[in-house]
């Protein structure tokens, strides 16, 4: 990765700017609709979702100390015991071709790892094209239908990757 990039775990004040980010790329992709995170409250406190949760992590990446998006890991509502979710996974247009994208995959998987976690799931949306052909190069696999209970009603694309 280049110098002046940069990822950590969120802190509380990038709460607002993450979630101006995440709307702006389901907006970017006409994917701004019911059934996903755009109209979830938890979008906006990002910081407390992920530290509420041990088995959680959220992080944000950076060029030159500003905000350009983030991913992070969460063991979903009735997903197996040994399976996390990858969420949130968002950069802004100026970040994606980078290689910030995969170094923050990589980041998540590892993590999910040290967390014990053998497999990891992911729930995206047909519109989020060039996310899916990265997650294909990553090794993730295509489900017929969902794992766990997400209520993500307006996401339909499940895929899955042991660790």
């Amino acid at each position: 990765m280049h110098p002046n990039h940069m990822m950590g775990p969120i802190a509380q004040p990038d709460n607002p700017a993450i979630a101006k980010i995440i709307r702006q790329c389901l907006e970017e992709f006409g994917a701004n609709k019911p059934g996903t995170v755009y109209y979830d409250a938890t979008t906006d406190a990002l910081y407390e979702l992920f530290t509420e949760n041990p088995l959680s992590a959220y992080f944000i990446a950076r060029i030159n100390d500003k905000i350009i998006g983030g991913g992070g890991i969460f063991p979903s509502a009735a997903l197996p015991e040994d399976t996390c979710e990858l969420v949130k996974m968002y950069l802004l247009p100026e970040a994606r071709g980078t290689g910030i994208g995969a170094a923050l995959i990589n980041l998540c998987m590892d993590t999910a790892r040290s967390k014990g976690f053998k497999k990891m799931y992911i729930e995206t949306m047909p519109e989020l094209k060039r996310a899916i052909s990265v997650y294909e190069k990553f090794g993730f696999e295509y489900l017929e239908g969902p794992l766990g209970n997400t209520g993500h009603f307006g996401c339909g694309v499940w895929m899955l990757k042991s660790l």
